[in-house]
């Protein structure tokens, strides 16, 4: 059964590890996460983006798979499915669908209107039993070739969004969607920590987990981080295995590919890439 990720995130934070949130883009990549979570007795986070969603069928059927493989896989590690940078819509559709988290970024908007819409999702969110994050600083990332370095959230504003009654805090301290550049300076730790000064016992959310160093992962969890994002590592992974098996040409019997024996090896590469990052984060045996 699906459950909301206030407590596992809360528990994270108190015990100096971090929970990692793995974006699922179709069933082979959320069953391996899942069997990797199960196999590990480690808490996990499936977040799915707008674009993901519609690409699965839309929110409904992704709920209806989660659930169902909850359920066939016997998966009895708290699991969560979360919304990841869902618009002020997108936020009430997958609350309707049942989804038991979502996240609201409302970092585009000035802080007037992001307090606003983020204080109507509160309580829409917890009517239902749901855990809801919010954004302050936007995560920066590459889009048609510009790479942004990334915003330092003002933890000020972060304590005022946290206020609200939001259960965990997206931060803006550096990081970065997808590859980092070469010139890229690291997180800012001073931001971090000015921020959990601000904010408390609150957990805080580092997003663009992949290409991170491990020093850093483990000191950003050390100031307050309790839940990590990684999607890029994983769309490297299965990508480059499903590549190879491709250039080797398995499976040709003049008929094409099987898909399932196609997508296995990607599957097999994105189990290795969670457990890497559940290692990493001390996620293992806190289920």
């Amino acid at each position: 059964m699906l459950v909301s990720a206030t407590e596992m995130l809360k528990k994270a934070k108190a015990g100096h590890y971090a929970v990692g949130q793995f974006n699922i883009n179709n069933l082979e990549w959320t069953k391996s996460i899942l069997l990797t979570a199960q196999e590990l007795n480690s808490p996990v986070i499936l977040g799915v983006s707008e674009g993901a969603g519609k690409y699965m069928g839309g929110y409904h059927a992704v709920v209806g798979m989660v659930n169902g493989l909850l359920q066939d896989l016997n998966i009895t590690v708290p699991v969560a499915l979360h919304l990841d940078h869902g618009s002020f819509e997108g936020c009430y559709k997958c609350i309707e669908a049942g989804f038991s988290s979502i996240m609201f970024d409302g970092s585009h908007y000035a802080i007037d209107e992001n307090v606003a819409k983020t204080t109507e999702l509160v309580k829409a969110a917890h009517d239902k039993g749901l855990s809801i994050e919010a954004e302050v600083g936007s995560i920066g990332g590459e889009e048609d070739g510009v790479v942004g370095m990334g915003e330092c959230a003002d933890p000020n504003e972060c304590k005022a969004i946290a206020d609200l009654g939001i259960d965990f805090l997206a931060a803006g301290i550096g990081n970065i969607h997808g590859k980092y550049p070469e010139n890229w300076k690291g997180l800012s730790f001073e931001t971090l920590d000015a921020v959990q000064q601000k904010t408390g016992d609150m957990p805080l959310v580092l997003h663009g987990g992949t290409g991170i160093p491990a020093d850093m992962i483990k000191k950003a969890i050390s100031l307050g981080v309790a839940k990590i994002n990684v999607n890029t590592e994983c769309q490297l992974a299965f990508a480059a295995a499903t590549r190879k098996y491709v250039e080797e040409g398995k499976d040709l019997q003049g008929k094409g590919f099987d898909p399932r024996k196609l997508l296995a090896p990607g599957a097999e590469a994105i189990k290795a890439t969670v457990k890497d990052k559940m290692e990493l984060f001390g996620s293992v045996g806190q289920a």
